[in-house]
């Protein structure tokens, strides 16, 4: 799992949360998200049932645009199945906090 910033992109004036690309992906799709500022982010992988399958992303970031790659691997290593899975993002700076949660479709 690799965080990318976006190269030539200007510094975003709010949070945000792309919808991953490829949807549906077999084995790897990226997450894009925008911080406006300093942020703690976390990012999740959720099954359908609402168990937690992976997380991508835990730690302090400056603002700015990034992509994160999720190669449909859980946090023990495995291969996750074919399915729905949900991805969410917790970030949270000194203007206030945010959370969002998109759905992605895994296809082997």
């Amino acid at each position: 799992t690799g965080i990318v910033p976006v190269a030539g992109t200007e510094i975003p004036g709010t949070f945000e949360l792309g919808q991953n690309y490829p949807n549906p992906f077999n084995p790897t799709t990226k997450i894009n998200f925008s911080l406006p500022e300093y942020s703690n982010i976390i990012i999740k992988i959720f099954d359908i049932s609402g168990r937690e399958i992976k997380t991508l992303l835990s730690e302090n970031m400056s603002a700015g645009t990034y992509t994160v790659d999720w190669n449909s691997t859980d946090n023990s290593g495995g291969k996750a199945s074919s399915g729905v899975y949900f991805y969410r993002v917790y970030a949270s700076g000194e203007n206030g906090k945010y959370v969002e949660t998109k759905k992605m479709i895994l296809l082997k």
